[in-house]
């Protein structure tokens, strides 16, 4: 399976990702529903490898694909230097139970400390 396709289109798909990418590597932690948050991780372990890279190419390409400027500058500054030692692994899901309104299974995505 190359993608999840989360009952969307590509451009909404694409759209939904880079927002919850965007929100994870800014606050650190998102609750969403499994199979969004499977979609999510490799895209946040490869804006974190791309952060601590460090050069020019691997900035504009997050800048490509990140909604904030000032999320891709917390990205290269303090969040790749943190995890400089680390050959990945960068974020973990601890189950939360279901949803209330549709029994979704839910989780919180949040970056290893």
């Amino acid at each position: 399976m190359a993608y999840q396709k989360l009952g969307r289109k590509s451009g909404p798909r694409r759209a939904l990702l880079r927002g919850q990418v965007t929100s994870l590597l800014d606050t650190g932690r998102i609750e969403t529903t499994t199979a969004k948050a499977k979609a999510i991780r490799p895209i946040a372990e490869k804006m974190i490898t791309l952060a601590k890279r460090g050069d020019l190419h691997a900035r504009r390409q997050a800048l490509a694909f990140l909604l904030s400027e000032d999320v891709v500058t917390k990205l290269f500054e303090k969040i790749g230097p943190k995890f400089e030692g680390r050959e990945g692994g960068y974020t973990r899901m601890v189950p939360i139970g279901p949803r209330r309104g549709d029994s979704a299974p839910m989780v919180i995505l949040e970056l290893v400390k």
